[in-house]
């Protein structure tokens, strides 16, 4: 099941290079926000960080996130999501990173020392088109 809606699929694919803004919650509630490289596996968006980062603590603590995908080559076209923190795992991170990297910079990743890889899997609850 492809949850995304039908006439925003161009931005979910690789060859467009959208950047997703994703909204955490602070420990006070406030807001974070952060753009981050992502893709989808047709269900779920799945984002890749460093472990310790705010946007790792907040969802940790916090699942309940916002984002927006923004069309590259229309500014004023944009898809708003509300979801969910489904779940999280470091096995396959590294991988993943790599496979981003290629999408967004078309070059393999180049491995920081020290850092562990997470990916989030991240379940779309509502969308807002606009």
């Amino acid at each position: 099941m492809n949850p995304f809606p039908s006439e925003y699929q161009d931005i979910f694919r690789d060859e467009t290079k959208a950047l997703l803004y994703l909204a955490t919650i602070m420990p006070d509630g406030s807001p974070q926000v952060t753009p981050v490289w992502f893709n989808t596996d047709g269900e779920y968006i799945l984002i890749n960080t460093n472990e310790g980062r705010v946007k790792d603590r907040n969802m940790k603590a916090r699942p309940q996130v916002a984002m927006v995908i923004q069309d590259p080559s229309d500014p004023y076209r944009y898809l708003q999501i509300r979801g969910e923190v489904a779940e999280y795992t470091r096995e396959g991170a590294d991988e993943h990173i790599n496979q981003l990297s290629l999408k967004y910079d078309n070059q393999p990743w180049t491995y920081r020392k020290g850092q562990k890889r997470i990916i989030y899997k991240i379940r779309p609850l509502r969308f807002d088109p606009h």
